[in-house]
């Protein structure tokens, strides 16, 4: 069950998902999202009081694996030591601790981490070789809490500075992508609400595919 291949991670459609959702209705609509062909699903960290985590991330797991796509675990990495369905961890910041948390951790495990326009964060990211960068928010979302806004020329440096793909998120529609698109590159969109609100997810991770590629093939 652990990273044989350390999938890479290379842009396309990540999928950000709440476990505080009902889990018959997230188990659901993810199985639905799952068939857009997503580059990875992370749980976010919002658990209720007293949910089984574990439980959690084998049930989400177990769907992950059958379409072969990487599950990472929101800022919480030990969960990554108790269970075999997590392939890797996204950090909301720079944790002070990253090479003791490489070697606890003791194996191959795809890292991302959040950038809210803070430059240092995508040049910590480059030298520690991590796997992506995201930033957030770059519109106004309820999902995206407390992130800041980032400017589009922000972006623009970092793709600059770095090899790392870059996701965007944070209010990101595939009718906005056209637009952000034209103001900086990117690799990939992170999305919570805009596919897990959708009646129909797939549908949603076709229309986001259909809008990068299309917005990729002009750039």
């Amino acid at each position: 069950m652990e990273v044989k291949n350390h999938k890479k991670i290379t842009g396309g459609v990540y999928l950000v998902i709440d476990p505080a959702m009902n889990r018959a209705v997230l188990l659901s609509k993810l199985a639905s999202a799952l068939q857009g062909k997503l580059e990875a699903v992370q749980l976010w960290n919002n658990w209720t009081p007293g949910d089984d985590k574990l439980q959690c991330i084998e049930a989400v797991g177990q769907l992950c694996r059958q379409h072969n796509v990487p599950l990472l675990i929101d800022n919480d990495w030990e969960l990554l030591l108790q269970s075999p369905y997590l392939d890797g961890i996204h950090f909301d910041a720079i944790p002070a601790d990253y090479a003791l948390i490489k070697q606890k951790i003791d194996k191959l495990f795809i890292a991302g981490i959040t950038c809210q326009g803070n430059l240092d964060v995508v040049r910590w990211a480059d030298e520690n070789l991590l796997d992506y960068v995201s930033f957030c928010a770059m519109f106004p979302s309820p999902s995206a809490g407390s992130c800041d806004i980032v400017m589009p020329a922000t972006v623009r440096q970092a793709k600059s500075m770095t090899g790392l793909p870059l996701f965007v998120s944070g209010g990101i529609t595939p009718a906005n992508m056209t637009m952000l698109r034209q103001q900086t590159p990117f690799d990939g969109v992170a999305v919570i609400s805009g596919i897990m609100s959708a009646d129909d997810p797939l549908s949603k991770v076709k229309l986001y595919h259909n809008a990068l590629t299309e917005n990729i093939s002009k750039s």
